[in-house]
């Protein structure tokens, strides 16, 4: 039956090509090719993210003799956990786990509080220098925050409010080194990338229809009310993606964390200093004055890498439904 079938499939396309003058055939040619090409284009760029991952996943669990054998190349031969322990020891990786996702999952929420009410203000509301305000806005995605380092440092290092902490006990607020103006900024929408969360949420709002907001207004509600139980449902999709950006932003940022948080211990700046210290444990608790070799502070450091993402990948596992119907939603609407 099948055969059949299949013959009779094959002599209707032979019919209906050459009733179409060998257009049928040339189209179906040309749309399979298209779909090799596109399999081929998603296999490469999957390949250039999952190799990088694959291959730190791979020296993670290599010993040091491994990673100088020519003969070794992807599978260990001497299989050892010892670099987790040790990664996990130079990080101090519980205390500063439980510190990055406190630090992150607070900055994520209220950069995201924040935005979502500039964003919306933006999309609905005429106030006066409304086009220089968004132009300041664009000009914070486009300027890198190490422009503004060296004010940002001496801001902070000097804080005061017109002059009122001089005034009351003769000198500024020193607030570096700890929290504070991390979570000053995100209240003033100056954070880690918030020019983008503002931009993309104005894009999402302006596209949802005004009747909505007209209709609520007849039955009642305020400009709040409306926000909160009209707006603010309709926008968890764009809102779910900014709250992952955000967080894993803020979770492998070492500009902010290290000019603001450097007394409070984040995986991404203990990252950076996990070769420095294995080179101190091995010239001190192993008493070998050669130091780490340099292949083997690369395996400690990509040890320490995967520590790092886990987490996030762990996230996103649990967050993938909403994060794809996010973009999906904003791909429709905007």
């Amino acid at each position: 039956m099948s055969k059949r079938k299949q013959t009779a499939a094959v002599k209707s396309f032979r019919e209906r090509n050459r009733a179409s003058h060998g257009y049928l055939l040339k189209k179906t040619v040309r749309t399979g090719a298209w779909k090799l090409v596109r399999v081929f284009l998603l296999f490469g760029m999957c390949f250039l993210i999952l190799q990088p991952i694959l291959n730190k996943i791979s020296i993670s669990f290599m010993a040091e003799e491994d990673l100088y054998n020519a003969m070794v190349i992807s599978v260990p031969e001497h299989f050892t956990t010892d670099n987790y322990q040790l990664a996990m020891q130079f990080m101090d990786y519980g205390k500063t786990l439980c510190n990055t996702v406190l630090v992150s999952l607070t900055i994520a929420l209220l950069q995201i509080a924040m935005c979502t009410l500039a964003g919306y203000g933006f999309a609905r509301f005429e106030f006066p220098l409304k086009n220089f305000w968004f132009a300041c806005v664009i000009m914070m995605i486009v300027i890198p925050p190490q422009t503004i380092s060296t004010s940002l440092h001496l801001h902070f290092r000097y804080f005061d409010i017109f002059g009122i902490f001089r005034l009351l006990t003769g000198e500024s607020l020193n607030l570096r080194g700890s929290v504070a103006p991390y979570y000053l900024m995100s209240l003033g929408c100056m954070g880690l990338k918030n020019g983008l969360y503002i931009f993309m949420i104005r894009q999402f709002f302006r596209n949802i229809p005004k009747e909505l907001e007209e209709a609520s207004y007849v039955d009642g509600c305020g400009t709040l009310k409306t926000f909160l139980r009209i707006m603010l449902p309709d926008a968890k999709p764009i809102l779910t993606s900014c709250f992952l950006f955000s967080f894993v932003w803020q979770w492998t940022d070492g500009f902010y964390s290290g000019m603001f948080l450097g007394n409070i211990k984040l995986l991404s700046i203990q990252l950076q200093m996990i070769g420095e210290r294995l080179g101190s444990y091995i010239t001190n608790t192993l008493h070998n004055a050669a130091g780490a070799s340099v292949g083997y502070t690369n395996c400690i450091v990509a040890t320490g890498t995967l520590l790092v993402i886990v987490p996030l990948l762990v996230l996103y596992l649990f967050a993938q439904k909403g994060f794809v119907e996010s973009l999906s939603s904003s791909g429709i609407k905007m």
